[in-house]
């Protein structure tokens, strides 16, 4: 494949929703309009299902693609969580526990990787970030209040999720890669 072909439409979605992570910080911990917070991103999420929906229709899977694209919700998610709990939106304590699990899928997305083996995200993997998705604006609007709130128990469902389809990526990941080695 050459060098070209890399940089396709649904890689470029990817790449530019990579660029747009630091302006949404900017926005949070600069405390702009919670609108253009939330508005920024949403574009960006919607970045990540049109680079999964044209790669597919396009038939524009590529190996870059299949390893950035996590990486770049991951980045995404975990740089509005942050920034939330800078500005006391979130608990420390929660994000800690999403943030985590993202790095140790990433953890062993690159050992199957050193292996030549890709590991695809499941239907619960999809599940939390749609999940992560609806739950940051949420946050970005009102900060997370313990109780019987929309907020909190979003919040709570997708630290939830998120553990369980972390769990499910290990016990698929680990059967597919050679641990020996």
């Amino acid at each position: 494949m050459k060098p070209t072909h890399l940089l396709n439409l649904p890689n470029k979605l990817t790449l530019i929703r990579v660029a747009i992570v630091p302006i949404l910080v900017v926005v949070l911990l600069t405390k702009f309009s919670s609108w253009l917070a939330v508005t920024i991103f949403l574009v960006a999420a919607a970045t990540d299902f049109a680079d999964g929906y044209l790669a597919r229709s396009r038939k524009q899977i590529t190996v870059l693609g299949k390893l950035m694209d996590p990486i770049a919700d991951k980045l995404l998610i975990a740089g509005a969580l942050i920034s939330l709990v800078e500005i006391g939106h979130v608990p420390a304590w929660l994000v800690v526990i999403i943030v985590a699990r993202e790095f140790a899928v990433n953890g062993l997305r690159s050992v199957a990787a050193s292996q030549n083996i890709v590991i695809p995200a499941g239907s619960l993997g999809k599940a939390k970030m749609v999940a992560q998705v609806i739950v940051v604006p949420l946050l970005i609007m009102q900060k997370y209040k313990f109780g019987l709130n929309l907020t909190c128990i979003a919040l709570w469902a997708t630290a939830a999720l998120t553990v369980w389809s972390g769990v499910e990526y290990f016990i698929d990941g680990l059967k597919r890669i050679d641990m020996s080695l």
